[in-house]
């Protein structure tokens, strides 16, 4: 605290982020493309680069498949500009959901054939698709698959594999995302072939949505590639990206956050994948062609409008299941499925129920034969990847992370995976697991939010998981004019007061402490800090988390 000259609010949360080092902080706080680590040190970099080069020199077509989401989509976008961009010849390809389900498909093989491939470079998917890989190899068709999802005890008979999960795989940060494992690809081959490094920072604007979108850890090469993607996002020469953040009404010109990101962006790259056809979110992100990038994104735009219509009606009819059929008492997970939900959004409903009822949730969507597709969403304690290792035998595929997964059953299974899943979350989970906690880094008066404050909340992103934005006690803040519901009815907005300091507040989805608000009593608030900008104005305000009557009078 003495070093650095800082209050103690901001020592804590430094402390808590485990920012005690001076040489460790240096870093942190000046994010730098030095601190990337070399490729090469990724098992299975070096035959990969190796692989690539002879398809370059021979310019023989390279396929490249991606996953249907914001990750998949933005990673196989920039394998595709990076190798075009170094000479390759180049197609992309991304599955339907709903004909050719996750991962990996024959049909994309198939297709890579008639490109006249004979080299397929999977983009966050194919770690666990050993069937089709060697369906690719009896096609004569090698395979490079860069992934960074959980392997299975079997790898695929891959010519190369990428992916700093390998056990064997001694790179120093496992956490990328799809894209990122893609964009080391490209470093080590800009590196062997002997091009500038301006090439991989001209593609972190895309690293930096499929890293904030997929919500990996917001530390050490993450950190770097966000930095410098945001830092380009503002100033991107992509049509389509600019079109994009103009459809979203992203402001280019202030400060562009992971929170606008993955709250405005990432959704209308989505929705391109959950209801229709994905490769339209490749074709938007890698366009040279203005007028077609505006159609596209106007396109996206309208889905993304209907994707949360469709949405609404899966949480609703969801919700409706869950008083219904689980015992709140009894249950400490929620497993529903049903025919007619859609496919695209089933992910989305999860997260909505583990949000309200904080218990790890599984929606699964049936079709007419009773074949399923699953999204799962998890809390702290509970790993879904074990989780669903263990209920395998009810299962036909699975497949993701800790905390969200995707998976595929019959329906004919489902009330023994139910029972299986229920019986695991309840010798795993404690009744404190499912209460839902706030942690806060520190408590703040609010005559400490000056700017050399603000300065310091800035420095701190971006901000992700491991690095969330802190989070504040305020305590005893008196209730200043009138308290107002907004929105629809959910929201509310008020202001507060301590001595001489006054300042907004908003809490989202905390319109039930109006009665509390209006009452005259001080408040203590648990929030964040963050810079509100309205028709041109910059203020400081607080983001409610929650809000209840002080005990300190």
């Amino acid at each position: 605290m003495e070093y650095y000259h800082v209050p103690e609010s901001i020592a804590k949360v430094m402390v808590s982020r485990k920012l005690t080092d001076i040489d460790q902080t240096k870093e942190f706080f000046s994010p730098d493309i030095s601190q990337l680590h070399d490729p090469f040190l990724m098992k299975g970099m070096e035959t990969a680069v190796n692989r690539i080069i002879r398809n370059i020199e021979s310019e023989t077509p390279i396929f490249i498949f991606g996953d249907y989401d914001v990750d998949g989509t933005t990673g196989a976008s920039l394998l595709y500009t990076g190798l075009s961009n170094l000479g390759a010849k180049v197609k992309t390809y991304i599955p339907n959901r709903e004909k050719e389900g996750y991962g990996v498909s024959e049909m994309g093989i198939d297709k890579a054939g008639k490109f006249g491939a004979d080299l397929f470079i999977t983009c966050d998917c194919g770690i666990n698709a050993i069937n089709r890989v060697n369906y690719a190899n009896e096609k004569g068709i090698d395979v490079i698959i860069t992934d960074h999802h959980i392997p299975g005890e079997t790898l695929p008979n891959a010519f190369s594999i990428l992916n700093p999960k390998q056990v064997d795989c001694g790179y120093p940060f496992k956490g990328l995302c799809g894209g990122g494992v893609a964009l080391k690809l490209l470093s080590g081959l800009v590196r062997k072939m002997g091009y500038s490094f301006d090439l991989i920072t001209d593609l972190m604007d895309l690293a930096a949505l499929g890293t904030s979108a997929d919500l990996v850890p917001m530390k050490d090469e993450n950190r770097v590639f966000v930095h410098y993607g945001l830092q380009t996002l503002r100033t991107t020469r992509r049509p389509g990206l600019r079109e994009l953040l103009k459809v979203a009404k992203v402001d280019i010109e202030g400060d562009l956050t992971v929170t606008q990101v993955v709250f405005h962006v990432a959704p209308r790259i989505n929705a391109a994948g959950r209801l229709g056809d994905a490769n339209r979110s490749v074709e938007l992100l890698t366009t040279t062609d203005t007028g077609r990038a505006n159609e596209l994104a106007q396109e996206l735009d309208q889905e993304n409008i209907s994707r949360r219509a469709i949405q609404q009606a899966v949480v609703d009819e969801a919700l409706f299941l869950v008083n219904s059929e689980v015992d709140m008492e009894k249950d400490k997970a929620i497993v529903l499925g049903s025919r007619g939900w859609h496919q695209g959004v089933v992910g989305i409903a999860a997260s909505k129920l583990k949000e309200e009822f904080n218990r790890p949730t599984i929606i699964i969507s049936f079709d007419e034969e009773g074949n399923g597709k699953g999204s799962a969403r998890s809390i702290k304690g509970l790993d879904l990847f074990e989780a669903l290792s263990s209920t395998k035998d009810h299962l036909e595929n699975y497949g993701g992370h800790a905390m969200a997964a995707g998976l595929a059953i019959h329906e004919s299974k489902l009330i023994d995976f139910r029972n299986a899943f229920l019986s695991y979350a309840d010798s795993t989970l404690n009744e404190n697991d499912l209460e839902p906690r706030l942690y806060l880094d520190a408590e703040i008066k609010l005559s400490d939010l000056n700017r050399r404050f603000m300065d310091f909340m800035k420095k701190l992103g971006p901000y992700g998981p491991g690095n969330m934005r802190p989070k504040f006690a305020v305590i005893n803040a008196e209730v200043i004019g009138n308290p107002k519901v907004i929105g629809n009815g959910d929201h509310i907005r008020f202001q507060v007061k301590q001595k001489q300091s006054a300042i907004d507040v908003v809490g989202f989805g905390l319109a039930n402490h109006y009665q509390d608000l209006i009452l005259g009593d001080p408040v203590d608030i648990a929030c964040v800090v963050e810079t509100n900008v309205w028709k041109g104005k910059e203020n400081t305000q607080l983001n409610a988390r929650d809000i209840r009557l002080s005990s300190t009078v």
